[in-house]
């Protein structure tokens, strides 16, 4: 059979009893089993769990018909868990060798709420360890590589997860954006990324990293799917007191005509360095919005420019903290199994917290935060949504930046602000380079105007006919 690429086609394949939930597990496991070896995007296959569930599935629809996907509105969708994201019974390891073995007894509630809606979980996909880096070759497991061109890296931290998805490996995947995590491997993969709103969906069951930056997020190939994941992840649990209620997640400043809305061109972020092709690649896409009658506004956003000297300075902090806990409970290996990238950051944050320097860093790192916010807030009085470059580059080759840490982090240029303020980023694939590898842009827009963001999103998939595509 041929493994259809949308929630839409896959669940209309159900109904119409073109294949069942198993025939589809059975060929996404099969195509892992014979593609993956070259791209390393999975740590763990869960081939049992699998097909028991799809099993269930086809006795669910069998026996209640259509009526099945109105109660579980992601009936017979297959979904690969980054590996920070804590599955009951299901070894988790967060990429690092000090979770080798470790095996929760819970489950994270992105993964519950998916679970409950109908979703069969394949696996757990591979990512830079303690989700530290922009590359996906920080994993302690090995580099995942990108299935465009496998000598090109897949973009991190969540670099298993956007690669699965472009090697056709799961129909949706799930991961976490802390400073371009979700949206910088969407982009180099050529997938669909979406880094909501920071309190929109609980990190119950999801090891930490920057607890004050850290977002869930969805992988898929249309915009369309990715807000029908949101749908179901967003909201109060219970568990995570960041997380806003659902009246609030729900607030959103669409407008019902393309024509009323505006989108901002941040002058700082088209600069020396940019990629020319990437810059290239968003400003066509603004061509795009402006033809179906979303009108152009140039904005700045002036602390841009300290965006990656804030983060560098909070992130690392909080990793210290965060990681803090592994090494007095050891979960069965000493702080000896850490990565190079975790000592790093564990000792920059520990310098940046210290006495006497806690006020000359962290704290001046906090006040231009403040200030960052600021800016955003001001663009979104004149417009709905902003328009930029995910990265400065199109993927680069694996290796390429391995040896000069500062040249990796620059790699987040883009995408670190919109960790720092809060607010929603949606990366959308636009086509491809000159060496054929992917291209794209993101949508930045107020706290929770995710809805914006996917009618943006929507409007463009529209106009330009997009067709789903996969590696091979």
């Amino acid at each position: 059979m041929s493994l259809p690429l949308t929630i839409n086609e896959t669940q209309e394949g159900l109904k119409g009893k073109k294949f069942r939930a198993s025939e589809i597990v059975r060929e996404y496991l099969e195509r892992i089993k014979k593609y993956d070896k070259g791209i390393n995007s999975f740590l763990t296959l869960t081939e049992e769990v699998a097909f028991e569930k799809a099993s269930r599935t086809d006795e669910t629809i069998g026996s209640q018909g259509e009526a099945a996907f109105s109660r579980y509105p992601l009936l017979g969708v297959t979904v690969a868990f980054k590996d920070l994201f804590l599955t009951k019974g299901v070894r988790t390891t967060a990429g690092s060798k000090v979770l080798e073995s470790y095996v929760p007894t819970y489950s994270a509630t992105v993964v519950e709420r998916l679970e409950k809606a109908g979703c069969i979980l394949i696996g757990k996909t591979n990512c830079d360890a303690w989700a530290h880096g922009a590359s996906g070759e920080n994993s302690d497991f090995g580099p995942t590589k990108n299935p465009w061109k496998p000598e090109f890296v897949p973009g991190g931290s969540s670099s298993g997860s956007a690669a699965a998805i472009a090697a056709n490996f799961s129909l949706i995947a799930c991961g976490t954006d802390t400073g371009g995590s979700i949206r910088q491997p969407a982009n180099f993969c050529g997938v669909v990324g979406l880094k909501p709103t920071y309190g929109a969906v609980s990190r119950y069951g999801i090891i930490a990293m920057a607890s004050s930056l850290d977002s869930v997020g969805h992988f898929a190939r249309t915009v369309e799917d990715v807000r029908r994941v949101f749908e179901i992840s967003k909201g109060e649990d219970g568990y995570d007191s960041t997380v806003k209620s659902e009246k609030g997640i729900t607030r959103s400043a669409v407008k019902v005509k393309s024509s009323g809305l505006k989108l901002g061109i941040p002058k700082e972020y088209f600069i020396e360095g940019l990629d020319k092709e990437v810059e290239n690649a968003v400003l066509a896409a603004a061509e795009v919005f402006k033809k179906q009658g979303v009108k152009l506004v140039n904005i700045s956003l002036p602390h841009t420019k300290y965006a990656i000297s804030v983060y560098y300075i909070v992130q690392p902090a909080e990793v210290s903290s965060n990681l803090g806990r592994y090494d007095g409970i050891r979960y069965g290996n000493d702080r000896n199994s850490f990565g190079a990238e975790a000592k790093r950051r564990i000792m920059l944050g520990t310098y940046v917290l210290s006495s006497g320097y806690y006020d000359a860093y962290y704290l001046k790192a906090m006040k231009v935060r403040s200030k960052m916010i600021q800016d955003f807030e001001e663009a979104f009085e004149k417009v709905d949504a902003i328009l930029a470059p995910v990265s400065p580059t199109p993927p680069f080759k694996l290796g390429e930046k391995a040896d000069n840490p500062l040249q990796m982090y620059l790699a987040d240029i883009f995408t670190v602000a919109g960790n720092l303020a809060g607010i929603p980023g949606l990366a959308i694939p636009s086509g491809f380079s000159k060496k054929a590898l992917p291209l794209g842009f993101q949508l930045l827009g107020p706290r929770f105007s995710e809805d914006t963001l996917f009618h943006l999103g929507e409007i463009y998939q529209k106009a330009v006919n997009y067709v789903p595509k996969v590696a091979f």
